[in-house]
């Protein structure tokens, strides 16, 4: 293995085109809108795009519901849109990696559409058709976005899979034929001159062949890291990712250190790095993300410190707070009222991107952007959301006004409100009307503001993105956790040829008084403050201080 992969060194700027710059003044972000913020990107400190889904979709998941995978959605532009946003990037140095979207297609698909045509069908095995049980379902499964996880089929009188919505059938992956469709089509793109893929729920890929019934109907303990889904990964590498030179992420929901490395390890032969959850996950309360729980900060180190040390050597880490399915990171994670959030924005980022890892960007994280909050459930577009309120509310397992408080907190719609530019109408994203609301604070956060204020989120991101870029100790450098039994300050140091980096945070609104550092009799220089003026030996609120002892 070479020891520094490019993708070690990436700055991953994930992009959900739907809500990041509209071109044509239809509501909609397109691919002419990307090319037009390259320029932005690139001066951030990025140099990967990860695009989610552009593919032709009918959106009842908001294009995770693929119809055509080598086809763009026309709301996004055209496959020429496309080819020119790839040359312009790979103009400024920037990488293209897609959305792959591959444990299901949306029931539109032409797949789909002969699957179901009648039972002799060539295609009917590409999806999980069983008869029913008992007049109903082959098993007890419920999908994750509510309801039963089976959906029946009239005309051939069988059940098929759907983990997500009804309109998103699992493909079956045991059916090498399947198998082979997607490694031509990846291979297409790669052969276009895109640069990797972020893969969707890669690891729900494999499942059992007797499908059991789940205990509470809980379709998990079988469906993730299922019986196969190591040896169709490396099949995956073998005929299609090692032959480019690509970087490659799974979203493995569910994964544990030790699963990491058998998905991502050095020497395993499947992917680059995969996404943990186990951080976002520390809110979840009795109706799993609907809760309105605050982080309790010793979880989350711990999990931090665990897949820090737990990944070093063998596998890569990868560093992110929020995507498109997590809510804001200053309003998770941070603190969003007017005085401390772009403090805790600042704090948040360095934090997280001095550890060891790639750093994934959601849009409007380096702005600070915040959650919505609409007023409204008509104001919220997101399938699961909507699906969760008639299940809980509808159920009696809660109010209106709690489920309201979950869904201000959690729901997948906070992230996905367009892309504040500037001040004017609609946050410079669209002279149209927007597909869904614009957070009503964009006069106030916005990327023309923060970019003429050298004490703004942006500004901060620059500086520390550059820092990262400049520095290999960030990259290469030993972790050791600071402090670990603080229960308010997050700590730890960074190490290599006898360098040390001190990263101290305070996650709280108090002052926070520090122990004592034994430096060896060594200089303490301040690399990295969040607040403008010197402090005292002491953290003020969410303030974060990097030092650095030289050998």
């Amino acid at each position: 293995m070479e020891e520094h992969e490019w993708w070690k060194d990436a700055v991953v700027y994930q992009i959900y085109p739907r809500s990041f710059q509209d071109s044509n003044g239809d509501g909609v972000g397109d691919l002419r809108g990307i090319l037009r913020r390259l320029d932005y990107i690139a001066e951030l400190g990025a140099n990967v795009i990860w695009l989610c889904p552009i593919y032709a979709s009918p959106n009842e998941d908001n294009g995770y519901d693929i119809s055509d995978y080598q086809k763009i959605q026309p709301d996004f532009g055209t496959m020429e849109d496309f080819e020119c946003l790839l040359r312009e990037a790979h103009k400024r140095g920037i990488r293209i990696i897609l959305d792959l979207v591959v444990n299901h297609t949306s029931d539109e698909h032409r797949w789909f559409a002969h699957s179901r045509a009648d039972r002799g069908n060539p295609r009917r095995d590409y999806y999980i058709w069983r008869e029913g049980r008992s007049g109903g379902p082959p098993n007890n499964w419920n999908s994750w976005f509510g309801g039963s996880a089976w959906q029946y089929d009239a005309p051939s009188g069988m059940y098929y899979l759907h983990i997500f919505s009804p309109k998103q059938p699992d493909l079956n992956w045991d059916n090498p034929a399947v198998r082979e469709s997607v490694f031509q089509m990846m291979t297409w793109w790669l052969d276009k001159g895109v640069d990797g893929f972020r893969m969707d729920v890669i690891s729900l890929i494999s499942k059992p062949e007797t499908l059991p019934d789940g205990p509470g109907g809980d379709l998990s303990p079988f469906c993730i890291n299922g019986p196969h889904v190591h040896a169709y990964l490396r099949e995956m590498n073998e005929r299609v990712l090692s032959r480019f030179d690509i970087m490659t992420v799974g979203e493995c929901p569910g994964v544990t250190v030790e699963e990491a490395k058998k998905y991502a390890g050095f020497n395993r032969g499947e992917l680059n790095m995969v996404f943990q959850f186990e951080h976002t996950s520390t809110t979840d309360g009795p109706y799993g993300k609907w809760s309105d729980r605050r982080v309790w900060l010793p979880d989350l180190k711990k999990i931090f410190f665990h897949w820090q040390n737990g990944l070093k050597g063998t596998a890569w880490n990868c560093l992110f707070w929020g995507n498109h399915d997590q809510p804001r990171a200053v309003s998770k994670f941070g603190d969003e009222r007017e005085e401390y959030r772009a403090r805790s924005a600042k704090m948040l980022a360095t934090c997280l991107y001095l550890m060891q890892g790639t750093v994934f960007l959601y849009q409007g994280e380096e702005l600070g952007m915040t959650n919505a909050a609409f007023d409204s459930l008509g104001d919220y577009r997101d399938i699961e959301t909507r699906n969760a309120y008639r299940d809980l509310v509808g159920g009696g397992c809660v109010t209106h006004d709690e489920m309201m408080r979950y869904i201000h907190r959690v729901s997948r719609d906070n992230a996905r409100t367009p892309m504040q530019w500037d001040a004017s109408p609609n946050a410079g994203f669209t002279t149209g009307t927007p597909w869904i609301g614009v957070n009503p604070n964009y006069k106030e956060i916005n990327a023309q503001q923060e970019q003429s204020d050298d004490r703004s989120v942006l500004s901060y991101y620059k500086r520390l993105l550059r820092f990262r870029r400049e520095n290999a100790i960030v990259r290469d450098g030993d972790f050791m956790p600071f402090w670990p039994e603080h229960d308010k300050i997050l700590g730890y140091t960074r190490s290599l040829n006898g360098d040390t980096l001190y990263v101290l945070c305070n996650f709280t609104d108090e002052r926070m008084p520090l122990l004592e550092i034994d430096t060896h009799g060594r200089y303490l220089e301040t690399v990295f403050c969040n607040y403008e003026e010197p402090g005292p030996w002491a953290l003020r609120p969410f303030e974060a201080r990097v030092y650095l002892v030289r050998a």
